[in-house]
């Protein structure tokens, strides 16, 4: 009978011991391997650096002003008496505000907002309203920017 018990007993201690220890669920799974990305080589970094300078260029040359003197006089031109053409003044270029979107309010709770960009709840307490303020939750590629409403 003492046979019994003690077999009884270590059948349930080696059954609580086997559920107690951690089971290892990486044993069998293969590691996978992220692709590896393409890194831009020094020709096609010297290339986009070349239409960067290029575009830079062109936008320099579109916001100069032509001189305003008078064009050179010269014998095919002396003949008849023109006046110098009136430059129209350009207006000034205005820069585009980036649109950000606003964020929504949580109803019953003052100070804090719905994130636009994952729904999450954020503590403006204190903040104006209006007020650019970056998203802490965002993970994105950006930095998710909103306004507070």
């Amino acid at each position: 009978m003492n046979l019994r018990f003690l077999s009884g007993f270590a059948a349930l201690g080696c059954v609580l011991f086997a559920s107690c220890t951690p089971y290892n669920e990486q044993q069998n799974k293969k590691p996978t391997r992220k692709p590896a990305q393409k890194a831009a080589t020094t020709a096609e970094q010297q290339k986009i650096q070349e239409q960067r300078d290029l575009m830079q260029q062109k936008e320099e040359l579109a916001t100069k002003e032509a001189p305003a003197t008078p064009p050179p006089v010269t014998p095919a031109n002396t003949a008849a008496p023109t006046t110098p053409p009136t430059q129209t003044p350009t207006p000034p270029v205005e820069e585009k505000r980036a649109e950000y979107k606003f964020a929504n309010k949580v109803p019953g709770k003052d100070g804090f907002v719905f994130s636009p960009y994952n729904n999450k709840v954020i503590d403006v307490k204190g903040i104006p309203s209006g007020t650019l303020v970056q998203d802490p939750t965002y993970t994105g590629a950006g930095k998710g920017y909103f306004r507070v409403p």
